[in-house]
């Protein structure tokens, strides 16, 4: 006997219910973290008899952010703890094939055990299976923006599925990430951990780089994955929206960047007194701090922001900054926002432990996708650009629309004192008398710099302008509204080859 109009009430009541979530009081259930999402009335949901489990465990459908249609897949961890089935699989395939054929963005919000063991033959080896949303993860990058919230674990090969996004954002405390749980890594290799140790969100926050940011609470993260989500376009034809401007937080450069190019200090008061006042949304901030990168608006206008930081670490690059801004750079260029190289470098980390590290092919990364890169691109030189660092930041071999320095920028091979070391090294070794050795030094020192100064660099067009950094913010925005007609050039090949 064919279900009564009744029975397919009750049925999609029981699905909108969802699972058991009692076990995590305070913790948001899938429905209730796409209403913090998801415009109020917005949500029109695919599958939801899927399966004989509550929507069989995952929530998918479109809706809207701030009025722009997004597609989401929500787990729900209620439901065999959010893990998945042939159709949980499908479901996903669909909105995402869907996403791909509308050109929409995606929300992931992730709380999922993995596959589930007893359908191995459904989620695992077929056309339709895992493989098939990592597939269509891949066809969407660079292509729509991919946001990630994980609210809880992202297992075994679902742990690819925040990897293959833009962004992730962490809960701390619930989140994790590993492609096999502590269990059965100590089957294998006979090592004792945590699910926090090995792949919590601080871990991955700090440490491996795959988590972009860890927040308290659910809402938390939602509210800053809609908030990054202004800063971009729905699409790669598209640009990001231009508001209304708003003066930076900090005005007064009185003492910001020390005179001394070996004293540290914090980029970030730079960068505020840039960009609009509270619009700076920094990108993995507590990895690989000695660079630090970013969305924010400067008068209005989305820029991405690549600046050395020279309170952590010097400000040298070393292998994991060097992915970092690679990586940001590159999405950066996905979706048309330019960028603003911040450039005080002493170059890249030397010595025995990078070089086996691999320091040369992850630079070579990052030299790539600078120059790959053909959003509009503004170099600023805060004070020193030494070596290869300043390669990397965006030099003029690279063709930046304009290198911009401040009164206190040096650029050279490398520093004054390491060069004349370099060059006397010898006649240096021979001065028995210290304060002679020290005289020497000194005025060779003083002679490299009368030789490699800022007007030098002017006259031969190594540097387009010099202004005092209270008219850094005025430079750049104006150079930005004179470029904001830009366009890319013909393709000349089909893509290159990263470096490894």
């Amino acid at each position: 006997m064919p279900p009564s109009a009744d029975d397919l009430l009750r049925a999609a009541d029981a699905a909108r219910a969802g699972g058991d979530t009692s076990r995590y009081p305070g913790t948001l259930t899938a429905r209730e973290r796409l209403a913090v999402l998801l415009d109020e009335g917005s949500f029109v949901e695919d599958g939801l008899l899927a399966g004989s489990l509550p929507a069989d465990g995952v929530v998918t459908g479109v809706g809207t952010v701030e009025g722009r249609p997004v597609a989401v897949i929500a787990h729900d961890f209620g439901v065999k703890a959010g893990s998945w089935g042939e159709l949980t699989c499908e479901k996903q395939i669909r909105i995402l094939e869907r996403a791909d054929r509308d050109l929409l963005p995606v929300f992931y919000l992730v709380d999922s055990a993995g596959g589930r063991l007893t359908e191995q033959m459904g989620f695992f080896p077929g056309r339709r299976g895992a493989s098939a949303i990592f597939r269509l993860q891949v066809a969407l990058s660079g292509r729509v923006p991919q946001i990630c919230c994980l609210h809880g674990p992202s297992a075994a090969g679902g742990a690819y599925m925040p990897a293959f996004t833009d962004w992730v954002g962490m809960v701390e405390g619930r989140a994790s990430m590993f492609l096999a749980s502590p269990r059965v890594a100590e089957k294998v290799t006979g090592e004792r951990t945590t699910e926090e140790e090995m792949g919590g969100a601080r871990m991955h926050a700090e440490v491996s780089g795959c988590g972009d940011a860890v927040f308290s609470h659910d809402w938390q993260a939602v509210a800053a994955a809609r908030l990054l989500f202004s800063y971009l376009p729905d699409d790669w034809t598209g640009r990001p929206a231009v508001v209304a401007p708003v003066e930076p937080e900090e005005t007064d450069w009185t003492g910001v960047i020390p005179d001394d190019p070996v004293t540290g200090y914090d980029v970030v008061e730079v960068i505020d007194r840039l960009v609009d006042a509270g619009t700076f949304f920094e990108v993995k901030p507590d990895w690989a701090p000695e660079i630090v990168v970013g969305l924010a608006r400067l008068e209005g206008r989305v820029v991405g922001i690549v600046a050395n930081q020279p309170g952590a670490k010097s400000g040298a690059i070393h292998v994991d900054s060097a992915d970092k801004a690679a990586r940001f750079v590159s999405w950066c260029d996905a979706f048309n926002v330019p960028l603003v190289f911040l450039q005080d470098v002493p170059g890249f980390m030397v010595g025995v432990a990078v070089e086996r590290q691999g320091i040369i092919r992850h630079g070579a990364k990052l030299i790539a996708a600078m120059a790959s890169a053909e959003v509009p691109k503004f170099s600023v030189i805060l004070r020193k650009a030494y070596a290869a660092g300043f390669y990397a930041m965006c030099a003029p071999g690279f063709e930046p629309r304009a290198t911009i320095a401040l009164p206190s920028a040096f650029i050279g091979a490398m520093g004054p004192e390491a060069s004349v070391n370099a060059v006397y090294a010898r006649k240096i070794a021979d001065i028995a008398d210290d304060d002679e050795r020290a005289a020497f030094v000194a005025a060779r020192v003083e002679e490299h710099r009368a030789e490699i100064n800022l007007l030098r660099m002017a006259s031969e067009l190594v540097v387009d302008t010099v202004v005092p950094g209270e008219e850094l913010r005025a430079e750049l925005a104006v150079r930005l509204r004179h470029a904001e007609h830009w366009s890319r050039g013909a393709p000349r090949r089909h893509h290159l080859v990263s470096p490894v």
